[in-house]
């Protein structure tokens, strides 16, 4: 999909310029004892990846499907920084207990398995002690491969960071020895029990017949299941983490059935996964992953109005798979531009529309979904950020978007009734709504101060506003 960022972050290994003969000499004789038959740098390496890492946690959602609203980890996280920013952030996130989703390869995380049977962990063991010391639901994106799955070299310093060397899925020869590595990965963070198998069908399209390579994707994604399954039986396993696109009705791909004000989904994404859905080995869940506007960034009828689309699509997929706990893996609202960034909106419009975007999602019967978060690592200023960079002691300080996921958690978490409230007919066009017995959610759409009349209680509402009604 390409509208978030693929870097890793992770380190490069390099030998340290020695001086001296002798220690040359030495550097080479390491290089050659950390060298397998073959081709491969093993420095750092271990063969016991599937040992327990750490002392395991108890997530707040261990034994249920539904984990709630959350979020990413990407490049950079508040696992590393100055430890008065980072303690800060783990402060807020221990308030809130949001679940917390890492990948096992890129955005933060090294390349895991460099040589078969040879594990690096470290950047992501990282990331699984912040999860747990935040107190969050910890959740695993089985994506990405590393090199030697993909026709690449093994080897620790062969590993190819592009983009497009990360976003190849692994040869089918390689399948069963990814599934291996999602079995190992469970094995070593046993309190993970949620895990999502790949990310956006990255790879997996087929040229000769232009559509998406379903049949390659469900073979890999019942081989992890099954390992994943082998390791816990107790492990609950989603996908087809396939991203909806829609297009104008006009597109020749555009399906003539699944539409609406917010454009058509594309056909072959419909095909991908109803074949899944018909092929799968099981499921405990549902991923999906999208955005509220159309593949040529059209915002239909507004970006108010594109949102809708993540309602139908929630209700689409709820039909087709009799109802299993939708996640929504990633979900934009905002287009972004030639350098993959979103900041052309305030954040107060951001959050607006953000806001109207969860709304959406949860009245299609959607359970979960995770946020992702466009930290930087460093500066003062963060567009769409949960918090401030951690580079200094005054960064991971809280910020809207934050103030907003973890609000919308509490209120609309797994097993919330959603309740119907009155809106004044004048102000339907102007707001968007959700609300629970005991909470009311109300944004306002206009880019001007309105007074609204929502569950009986008349108020005014600045441009942009997101209100929190107490019933």
């Amino acid at each position: 999909m390409g509208r978030h960022g693929w870097n890793s972050g992770a380190r490069r290994w390099r030998l340290t310029a020695l001086l001296g003969v002798g220690a040359v000499a030495l550097a080479l004789i390491v290089t050659l004892i950390n060298t397998l038959p073959g081709g491969g740098s093993t420095a750092g390496t271990s063969r016991d990846g599937d040992k327990v890492h750490g002392t395991p946690a108890t997530p707040p959602d261990e034994d249920r499907p539904e984990v709630g609203w959350g979020f990413t980890h990407t490049q950079y996280s508040a696992d590393e920084g100055n430890d008065t920013a980072t303690e800060r952030v783990e402060g807020l996130l221990v308030k809130s207990r949001l679940p917390q989703d890492q990948a096992i390869m890129g955005w933060g995380a090294d390349n895991p398995e460099p040589v078969k049977g040879r594990y690096d962990f470290g950047s992501l063991d990282r990331r699984i002690d912040f999860v747990r010391t935040s107190g969050g639901t910890p959740v695993i994106t089985l994506c990405c491969s590393p090199d030697w799955m993909k026709g690449g070299k093994p080897g620790v310093d062969n590993t190819d960071w592009s983009q497009a060397s990360l976003e190849t899925a692994p040869l089918p020869d390689h399948y069963a020895d990814f599934a291996a590595l999602a079995a190992t990965v469970a094995k070593r963070y046993p309190d993970v029990t949620h895990f999502l198998v790949w990310n956006e069908f990255k790879g997996f399209w087929n040229d000769a017949e232009q559509r998406w390579d379903y049949e390659g994707y469900t073979k890999l994604y019942n081989l992890v299941y099954r390992a994943l399954k082998k390791v816990n039986p107790k492990i609950m396993v989603g996908g087809p983490y396939l991203v909806m696109d829609s297009v104008d009705p006009r597109d020749p791909d555009a399906s003539r059935t699944f539409k609406g004000s917010w454009g058509a989904m594309d056909q072959r994404i419909v095909d991908a996964f109803d074949y899944w859905n018909k092929h799968k080995a099981g499921a405990d869940f549902v991923v999906v992953d999208g955005s509220s506007y159309t593949n040529d960034d059209e915002l239909l009828p507004d970006e108010f109005g594109a949102t809708d689309k993540l309602t139908a699509v929630s209700e689409w997929v709820r039909s087709r798979t009799h109802d299993l706990p939708l996640w929504w893996a990633e979900y934009y609202v905002e287009p972004a531009d030639g350098n993959d960034d979103r900041k052309g909106w305030s954040e107060t419009h951001r959050v607006a529309v953000q806001a109207a975007g969860l709304i959406a999602m949860a009245k299609g019967g959607a359970t979960s979904g995770f946020y992702w978060n466009p930290e930087t690592e460093q500066g003062t200023g963060c567009a769409g950020c949960l918090w401030t960079p951690t580079d200094s002691s005054d960064g991971g300080r809280q910020l809207p978007m934050y103030d907003l996921v973890s609000r919308f958690d509490a209120a609309f978490g797994p097993g919330t009734k959603l309740e119907t409230v009155r809106v004044a007919a004048d102000d339907v066009p102007n707001v968007r709504v959700l609300a629970s017995d005991r909470t009311v959610l109300v944004v306002n759409t206009q880019d001007r101060p309105i007074s609204a009349q929502v569950d009986g209680k008349r108020f005014d509402m600045a441009a942009y506003e997101v209100k929190w009604l107490t019933r």
